[in-house]
């Protein structure tokens, strides 16, 4: 029986415009493609600037044709269809040039969040276009969004940031990886919603993709998690003289390392925390692994990559 492994791609695999996403993710696919005789495959990603694109489109829209308001979460379903097309047709012709049985399949994905969430209350995730703060106020009456000032480039859009608590789509997933197929699935962190007496309706927020990432590898019992980044290994004391990259971590040592604040949020933190919700939430011998993107077959065979494990 082959493994089951969730890959967790980052920004650098995708790109920031349909031709340049286009281009990057044959490149993408031919890694993925290079572990499907090994591993039973569900590949999941980021859309960050997707979402912030699509999400301007809809806003222009509406301001110069009075089209109508798109929510968020319909942006973020747009997001998971427009990425997973690239992807899925990226590994499909893949498959085919190496006349390997699979195919691909992309789930748009659905993601429960509490609506008591702390997040709510406190939207920190930035949004969107930049503006100034009078059309920053203008929009916040108008339109009833919180905008806040982001590093002296103007005024943008907030929304949550809510925690996962269940993938809708869990049972779909398992179905596909059964039938030998490699699944997209949790894109952007998934579509956040919230559960009402059996109905699902959407909300303004963003999930963060690893922790989705990491509940998508703890629900269909995956062996391993593997996290693709800009960088080779996990450093401490990063970008100093003193840097040291790390060939692995205990959950113990890990959490050492964040309370002295070793890795930055927005960048290296959320990857470890998920990496430790998985390893944590897991059995034993299952394994998290934060390599670049070129050297994932490498880290996969020991040689190379940050292992965290228990």
């Amino acid at each position: 029986m082959k493994k089951r492994i969730v890959i967790a791609l980052g920004g650098n695999a995708l790109g920031n415009s349909p031709e340049e996403q286009l281009r990057l993710v044959q490149s993408t696919a031919k890694t993925i493609v290079d572990l499907a005789d090994d591993y039973d495959i569900v590949v999941t990603h980021g859309n960050g600037p997707q979402v912030g694109m699509i999400n301007m489109a809809m806003e222009v829209a509406h301001d110069e044709v009075n089209s109508p308001d798109v929510p968020f979460a319909e942006c973020g379903a747009m997001s998971q269809g427009y990425i997973g097309y690239h992807l899925q047709q990226s590994i499909q012709e893949e498959l085919y040039k190496r006349h390997m049985r699979k195919n691909c399949a992309t789930v748009l994905t659905q993601v429960i969040v509490d609506k008591n969430d702390p997040a709510f209350s406190n939207p920190t995730k930035p949004i969107g276009s930049f503006y100034t703060k009078e059309e920053a106020e203008q929009l916040s009456k108008e339109r009833g969004y919180i905008f806040k000032e982001d590093a002296g480039r103007g005024y943008r859009r907030v929304v949550a940031s809510p925690a996962p608590k269940k993938i809708v789509e869990t049972k779909t997933i398992k179905l596909l990886l059964q039938n030998k197929n490699i699944v997209i699935a949790g894109g952007g962190g998934g579509i956040p919603v919230i559960s009402y007496y059996r109905r699902l309706k959407g909300v303004d927020a963003v999930i963060d993709k690893d922790k989705t990432s990491a509940k998508i590898a703890i629900d269909i019992k995956a062996d391993i998690f593997l996290i693709l980044t800009a960088v080779e290994k996990v450093c401490i004391n990063y970008n100093t003289e003193n840097e040291q990259a790390l060939d692995s971590l205990t959950p113990s040592l890990a959490r050492k390392y964040i309370s002295t604040g070793e890795f930055k949020p927005g960048s290296m933190l959320p990857k470890i925390e998920a990496c430790l919700q998985f390893v944590e939430h897991n059995r034993r011998g299952a394994v998290a692994i934060i390599t670049s993107l070129d050297k994932a077959k490498q880290a996969l065979e020991g040689k190379t990559g940050t292992v965290i494990g228990r």
